[in-house]
């Protein structure tokens, strides 16, 4: 009894000396968010609707990520996300189970991290946050059919990225995206970016090119993930963000081009009229954006944006421009829950592309209007976990 009573107690003391730190050297974190809200739009295919929706001011979504300390400075990081409808419990991004991320891979803390799966674009990873809907204001704010997937529309697949430490507030990263093709070109994309980040400043700037952007099922960027249906993709861009303050000032440019394209997966129809052939369409979006917090609780913010429009095709070339005005008020009921209110005006002015893209569309929308205006007013609830 005595030698059994000596054996427990010695086991006792080794885990409790060496348990520690082994759980120490591992973590894994459950997190979360719901937006749910309701919306209503003044046009959405000739009259008003109201509807309940999921996910504007940021996705709805669940996740898992963690990291294992293998020693001399490097860890094993994974990350999966799902992203949800909360007003029906279906997947988003294209029916995927980790829809928004899934990823695995070994970060080091003098030389970077390294990430293979499905993951943002530099486009995201940099440039957005200095833009409004890429930061504080969301699905709504995004720029015309979110042509800079600066709203992170779709994900890359198939992806390797690297980020670097950062160096005096400096930061930089890329991405390539496999097509898994035996035409090695096809269906593939590339992107990198940097930031400066010092005391209030952001500058950022990115560059993203996907080849056959919606070809397949396989690729980079699939038929269920793109927003745009092309022969190529390409954008390119800045921002500068300045916090001062309780304010935050920003302004940026983005520069979007697509080759041949045929479709865009938001306003699901063509994008050129029967018998006619779209060979380019550009965009040029400048924004310029704010936000205040009168209060730790309470903030607001506004955001302008003004796109040139490039339509080249076999009947010639024309160019509308899109005017955008969104305003959002947010307030915190805790630490993890607030209410906010948005509300977003577009108009399309100028040439007619004879086309769908003359009638107004505000992202997240039911159908685009049936004229050149659009309003849409959303009122939801956010909580995280």
């Amino acid at each position: 009894m005595k030698k059994t009573r000596l054996a427990c107690t010695a086991f006792t003391a080794f885990v409790s000396l060496t348990a520690p730190s082994a759980f120490a050297q591992s973590s894994v974190t459950l997190y979360g968010l719901l937006d749910q809200g309701i919306n209503y739009t003044n046009n959405a295919g000739g009259g008003p609707v109201w509807e309940m929706v999921s996910g504007y001011a940021q996705g709805s979504r669940w996740g898992i990520k963690g990291a294992e300390d293998l020693g001399g400075g490097v860890k094993a990081i994974f990350q999966l996300e799902n992203g949800f409808d909360v007003s029906s419990g279906r997947f988003f991004q294209g029916d995927r189970i980790f829809g928004r991320q899934a990823y695995v891979g070994i970060q080091n803390e003098r030389f970077g991290t390294l990430t293979l799966g499905r993951q943002y674009d530099s486009v995201v990873d940099y440039l957005a946050q200095t833009t409004a809907n890429g930061n504080w204001g969301g699905f709504m704010f995004a720029h015309p059919y979110d042509n800079d997937n600066t709203n992170n529309s779709f994900r890359l697949g198939n992806s390797v990225k690297y980020a670097s430490p950062t160096f005096a507030g400096f930061q930089f990263g890329g991405v390539y995206s496999f097509s898994n093709d035996t035409n090695f070109a096809n269906n593939r994309a590339y992107s990198f970016g940097g930031q400066y980040e010092n005391d209030g400043l952001l500058i950022a700037a990115a560059y993203l090119q996907v080849n056959n952007p919606g070809a397949g099922s396989t690729g980079a960027l699939t038929a269920n993930d793109a927003s745009f249906i092309a022969g190529r993709m390409r954008v390119f861009g800045g921002g500068i963000n300045y916090t001062f303050g309780s304010a935050t000032a920003g302004v940026s440019y983005t520069n979007s081009n697509y080759k041949d394209p045929t479709g865009n997966n938001y306003i699901g129809i063509p994008l050129a009229a029967t018998g006619v052939k779209l060979n380019t369409l550009k965009f040029q979006n400048f924004e310029v954006n704010g936000k205040y917090e009168f209060t730790p609780a309470f903030s607001a913010g506004a955001q302008y944006v003004y796109t040139m429009q490039n339509y080249e095709s076999s009947l010639g070339n024309v160019r509308p421009k899109i005017h955008s005005v969104g305003l959002m008020a947010d307030y915190n009921l805790s630490k993890r829950t607030d209410v906010y209110v948005q509300g977003v005006y577009l108009k399309i002015a100028g040439a007619s592309t004879q086309s769908i893209l003359d009638n107004a569309y505000i992202l997240g929308a039911r159908a685009p209007s049936s004229t050149d205006t659009q309003v849409a007013v959303r009122i939801a609830l956010r909580h995280s976990f």
